[in-house]
């Protein structure tokens, strides 16, 4: 179990290192279109709709290294001045809320998704690229973070039972200190 929740871990982190780079491009992008705005009088078409294509792969093929990074957004007010373990206690009793979330991202992006790239699906804008790649990026961000999520599970389970886990192979730890 513990090669498997490292293997897990260890490629969201890969994911996110990798789509780290995919700021240079949608920087170059937007500077050119505002370079183009100002100096030429009008931007090309496509560079802020590529832009918006790259930022949307970028948005949630991530979702999975926020996991291991703890980055998600919580409501702290009552959360945060929890013990470690009390923690882990709710996080394994809201998972259900977490897991029927993916279930239903996973299946209703997976069936858009296959539909998009059965036709080929492309931008209605003038420029008119493909945009089928986009959206099978949805389903395999929610199946990567689902795979995140199995291993926050362990995590916690292990915290329950009063077992260290290591950050490598489970990512960030909650600690017993407010977050505030």
């Amino acid at each position: 179990m513990l090669k498997i929740a490292g293997a897990i871990t260890r490629l969201n982190v890969w994911i996110a290192r990798v789509a780290a780079w995919l700021i240079i491009p949608m920087f170059l992008l937007l500077m050119a279109d505002v370079i183009m705005r100002y100096v030429v009088g009008s931007a090309e078409i496509w560079t802020a709709e590529f832009a918006q294509l790259i930022f949307g792969v970028y948005a949630v093929i991530c979702g999975g290294y926020l996991l291991v990074e703890r980055g998600h957004v919580n409501v702290d007010i009552i959360y945060g001045r929890f013990s470690r373990v009390a923690k882990a206690k709710v996080d394994l009793a809201t998972s259900f809320l977490f897991f029927l979330f993916l279930g239903v991202l996973i299946w209703q992006s997976a069936d858009m998704a296959w539909e998009s790239a059965e036709k080929l699906e492309r931008s209605s804008s003038i420029w008119n690229p493909h945009i089928w790649p986009v959206k099978l990026a949805i389903p395999i961000a929610g199946i990567l973070l689902l795979l995140q999520g199995l291993v926050r599970i362990a995590s916690d389970i292990r915290t329950v039972m009063g077992l260290e886990n290591d950050p490598a192979i489970f990512g960030k730890q909650a600690t017993d200190e407010s977050s505030h």
